[in-house]
Order: structure tokens, then C-alpha cells, then sequence
């Protein structure tokens, strides 16, 4: 323990910065891609999505980041192993952190998504073949993220195709789309309403204590989708069913509804996803506080300290708004072009995936599921629609995640080491 007894103030200072550039890394990849579907079916402008995100990103991480976390990546290193050497577990911690922030430095440089979650598992796999051999590693953890790479983008693909079919089928071909948008977009907005506050009070309000049954979840959730499609219905009565507005403005009023409908979807995805993956920031760093603090008394959970959600939510806001547009583009530009249809069913099947995944404890990435509703979307029009080049440097991508994140913490790994 002589490192962290001669050196807790510099070790501090460099889980802190560490911690806010994997934050930073968080905002300029993930944070995009939630926003990548409104920028690009041109619902909203790219810096109206980075208000918007930021906002409910730093109000997420805030309010409902987490009190306590799975600080070694929900049991992804058997903490019995590595508590006899905490030295290497705080230099290991730093190593996983500032690797995996380049390597999400890499991919948003190239405009690739990839899963944050799987980027910080990467990087504590990488330190901990090297620190500790293959013995603390839960290999059951790895083989699930690689099922998640099948299954994430297929579910939200299939439900974001059979979603967006069904709006072309009700809405878009009725011989009156205004019409159609009148009777059907309040049942759109209450599906909308009820996944995204599950997806909330899911994933997001349990961390402040307020541990709600899954049937008061539900509960809750109608009675707010219930309420935002009585809005939403009252809101349609200002469309003009005129002859001349029906004539001039067939499909824009519709397209100009869910626009506004994908807008409440993003911010509300925004706020749940600060509030769950804020902690692949932070819980490493808070895993070296517990280590500095207390080094003889490793556990799978820390203690999160307010002053630390506030740190990664603002590293996660100012990530997005200096570099998210590049993923931003290629979600919403580059895969298959977008309108407020089709990201609105891209976004809510996303949003259904990781509803669906919690449900039935499937590990899912939020990064894939959305890639995986756009994809849906593109092929209700047909192949030609998908920029196939594109999606397989997508692809390629989720593959290199766990191994590059795993060599980029290995080099700092003996960095830090020799330094230190």
C-alpha cells in the first residue's frame, strides 16, 4: 500500500481527470447517438440536440445516477482476488479509464458508434489479464456482450421495421394523412410515453432510492402515457383538414408531428441515459475513491459522492457538444436517410429493446439497439435505402471494442506502472 499511502493527492487528481475524460468520451459517442436519429430526420437543428441532451444528460446523471454502483463493471473481476493488492487496483482503475476514453476518442474521431459500457469493460479486462491473469475474470460477463452484438441490433431492427410499417400503413398511405395522423398518432405517443417512462423508472429512479414495483412501474407508466396522448390529441386539433391544406401539405403536417414527437423521445431518453451510463464514467472513479479511502476493504460497490455525478454528467454534456457530431452524422445521415417518421421508430424501438432486455435480464447496449432501429427503418424501404459500407465500419467497430479498449488500458497499464 506504500502508492497509495505516498501518493493519494496525485492518484486523486488523476481518477478525477480520467474520470471526466471517459465522461468526455461518453458525451461525444453514446450522447450521439440518442440524438444522432432527431438531427437527421430534421427534427431538430445539431445544437438544438445538444441543449436538449444536455440538459436531460447532466439532470439524469444528477438526480438518478446512482448512489451505488458495481464499481469493478457489475462483477466483471472477482473482488476477493484483487483485494490483497489495492496498489494495482487503483493503477489498474486509472489504466482502464484513460483507455478507454482514447479508444472512444478513436471512434467518434472516425464517426463510429460503439457501447460505452463495452468500452470500460474492455479496458478493466485489458489491466486485469495483465495485473492479475485470467483467474478474477467472469468470462460468463464477456459471452454475454458478444451475444449482445447479435441481439441488440436484431430485436430493435425488427421492432423499429414492424413500427414504422405500421405508421406507413395508418398514417402515411391513408388517402387522408392528416386524417389518419388525427385518429392514430395519440396511440403512437401513448407507446411512446409508457416505454420511455419505463425505461426511466426502470433504469433511472431506482438509484435514488425510490425502489418501485415493477406493477407501481406500470401503473405509473399508463398513467403518463395516458396523459401525453390526451395532450397529444387535444395538440392535433390544430391541424388545418382543409381541401387547400390537405392538397399542399399532404405528408409536412404529419412529418412536422412526430418530428415534435421525436424531440420528447430523445429528451427523455436522454435523461434515462445519463442516469445509467454515467456510472461507466464515474464507477471506476469511484471504485478508486473506495480503494484510496478505505484500501483494505474492496467489495463489488461503492459509495457515489454527489460531487462525482456532477463531475461526469458535465464531462458527458461537454463531450457532446465539442464532438458529438460526427457520430451524429453517421446515425442520422449517413446509415439511410431519415424523416421524423422513421426516427421516431427507430428511437422508440430502442427504447422497447432495452425495456424488453431489462424485463428478461438480456444485456443489451443502447448504442446497438438504436443502430439496430435505424437499420429497420432503412430496410422497410428496401436494401438500396442502406449505406452498406457504412454498416459494416459500424460493425467492425462493436468487434473492436473489448479488444482495442483491452490494448489501449494495457499500454497505460505499464505506463502508469513504471511511473508510479
Amino acid at each position: 500500500m506504500s502508492l497509495i499511502a505516498n501518493h493519494a493527492d496525485l492518484l486523486l487528481v488523476l481518477a478525477c481527470v480520467f474520470g471526466f475524460f471517459m465522461a468526455w468520451g461518453i458525451g461525444a459517442n453514446d450522447v450521439a447517438n440518442a440524438m444522432g436519429t432527431s438531427v437527421g430526420s430534421g427534427a431538430v437543428t445539431i445544437w438544438q440536440a445538444v441543449i436538449i441532451a444536455g440538459i436531460f444528460e447532466f439532470l439524469g446523471a444528477w438526480l438518478a445516477g446512482g448512489q451505488v454502483t458495481q464499481t469493478i463493471s457489475g462483477g466483471l473481476i472477482d473482488p476477493q482476488i484483487v483485494a490483497a493488492q489495492p496498489d494495482l487496483l487503483v493503477i489498474g482503475m486509472l489504466s482502464a479509464l484513460f483507455g478507454a476514453a482514447c479508444f472512444l476518442v478513436a471512434m467518434s474521431s472516425a464517426g463510429m458508434p460503439v457501447s460505452t459500457g463495452q468500452s470500460i469493460i474492455g479496458g478493466i479486462l485489458g489491466f486485469a489479464l495483465v495485473a492479475y491473469g485470467f483467474s478474477p475474470i467472469n468470462w460468463g460477463e464477456i459471452i454475454s456482450i458478444v451475444i449482445s452484438w447479435i441481439a441488440s441490433p436484431i430485436i430493435a431492427g425488427a421492432l423499429a421495421f414492424l413500427l414504422f410499417e405500421s405508421i406507413r400503413r395508418l398514417v402515411l398511405d391513408n388517402p387522408d394523412p392528416a386524417a389518419g395522423a388525427r385518429r392514430y398518432i395519440p396511440m403512437y405517443v401513448f407507446l411512446a410515453a409508457l416505454v420511455i417512462s419505463l425505461v426511466t423508472l426502470i433504469k433511472g429512479l431506482s438509484h435514488i432510492g425510490l425502489n418501485l414495483s415493477l406493477t407501481a412501474s406500470i401503473l405509473i407508466a399508463l398513467g403518463i402515457g395516458g396523459a401525453v396522448a390526451l395532450f397529444a390529441g387535444i395538440a392535433l386539433r390544430r391541424i388545418d383538414l382543409s381541401p387547400e391544406a390537405r392538397a399542399s401539405d399532404r405528408f409536412r403536417n404529419v412529418e412536422r408531428v412526430f418530428g415534435y414527437a421525436q424531440i420528447f423521445t430523445a429528451a427523455t431518453m436522454a435523461f434515462a441515459h445519463g442516469s445509467n451510463d454515467v456510472a461507466n464514467a464515474v464507477g471506476p472513479l469511484a471504485a478508486i475513491l473506495n480503494t484510496l479511502n478505505h484500501p483494505g476493504q474492496i467489495s463489488g460497490e461503492s459509495e457515489i459522492a454527489g460531487w462525482v455525478l456532477v463531475l461526469g454528467g458535465a464531462g458527458i454534456v461537454f463531450g457532446l457538444a465539442t464532438y458529438g457530431h460526427r457520430v451524429i452524422a453517421t446515425i442520422g445521415k449517413r446509415i439511410t436517410e431519415l424523416t421524423p417518421t422513421r426516427g421516431f421508430s427507430a428511437e422508440l424501438s430502442a427504447a422497447s429493446t432495452v425495456v424488453l432486455a431489462t424485463w428478461f435480464g438480456i444485456p443489451v447496449s443502447t448504442t446497438q439497439t438504436l443502430v439496430g432501429g435505424v437499420l429497420g427503418v432503412g430496410l422497410a424501404r428496401g436494401m438500396r435505402a442502406l449505406d452498406l459500407s457504412v454498416l459494416g465500419g459500424v460493425f467492425a467497430g462493436w468487434v473492436l471494442t473489448l479488444p482495442g479498449a483491452a490494448l489501449f488500458s494495457i499500454v497505460f497499464y505499464f505506463v502508469l506502472h513504471a511511473l508510479l
